[in-house]
């Protein structure tokens, strides 16, 4: 991958992932509410809806970037060595390292966020200030393997569906598809692979979330799997999952069209 391509892969994730994020921030917000422990209401209700956009508005560039940037140069070095038919399985790892890589950024900006989206009451700095003094820098990494093993399944739905959607629809037109076609594409497979993993992004808030020191912010995502299953059972696992659908939709249609479009007027 040219370096030309690897800035355009980067400017053009991070702009995306800025757009997608402040836009779609008040779903977001709702859907957090809806999984934390203490239920919708007492979390905040439709109060404060903006709660932790700052940790938003500070992260989501870095993180859009650092996963296309990711992507875009593994699913490059794969492709050398690839037949047509292991191009699924290309961008399913692409997508994966980009997760990985890009968790590293997501996760302390995630944990103050949904901190604050269960706390109006509280700003992003005086979360952020307590959980450095109470937990130290691993607080802000509490979530880490949660949320990695939220986003991987993810990505192995999303991504390969998004390429497979997009070369679709250009052989049947006859040539690329256009960015609002990517996007559409996008919207597609985001909600779809939301469905599907909102019992990870279920475990994940609720490991985000908990007391620490408790049992659930060790981080097993199978003890808080089923702890979630034994009190609340099936609607407890898809908590959250019409406004998860609905954000990562909307989000996949702006993020992933934003991102070609973008790309396309950077190179």
């Amino acid at each position: 991958m040219e370096p030309r391509e690897s800035w355009a892969a980067l400017a053009a994730g991070g702009i995306a992932g800025v757009f997608v994020d402040l836009i779609l921030f008040p779903l977001d917000t709702v859907k957090t509410r809806l999984q934390s422990p203490q239920g919708f209401r007492k979390a905040g209700g439709f109060r404060g809806i903006y709660a932790g956009v700052p940790s938003t508005a500070i992260g989501s560039f870095p993180n859009a970037a650092a996963f296309f940037i990711t992507y875009e140069n593994v699913k490059s070095v794969l492709h050398h060595d690839s037949t047509s038919y292991l191009t699924p399985v290309t961008h399913m790892v692409a997508a994966s390292f980009g997760e990985v890589v890009a968790c590293l950024i997501r996760v302390p900006s995630e944990v103050v966020k949904q901190r604050a989206q269960v706390s109006p009451s509280a700003g992003t700095f005086r979360i952020l200030s307590h959980t450095l003094y109470h937990e130290g820098i691993q607080g802000l990494y509490r979530g880490y393997k949660s949320t990695v093993l939220r986003e991987i399944p993810f990505s192995l739905v999303q991504f390969p569906l998004w390429e497979f959607l997009k070369d679709l629809w250009s052989w049947k037109q006859g040539h690329v598809v256009d960015s609002w076609q990517s996007a559409v594409c996008g919207a597609f497979a985001g909600g779809f692979a939301a469905a599907v993993t909102t019992p990870l992004d279920v475990a994940k808030t609720r490991i985000m979330l908990a007391k620490a020191g408790s049992t659930t912010a060790s981080g097993n995502v199978l003890a808080a799997l089923g702890g979630i299953w034994r009190t609340q059972g099936l609607p407890g696992l898809f908590a959250g999952v019409v406004p998860r659908m609905a954000a990562i939709s909307l989000g996949g249609f702006i993020f992933l069209g934003t991102y070609e479009k973008t790309r396309q007027l950077l190179l």
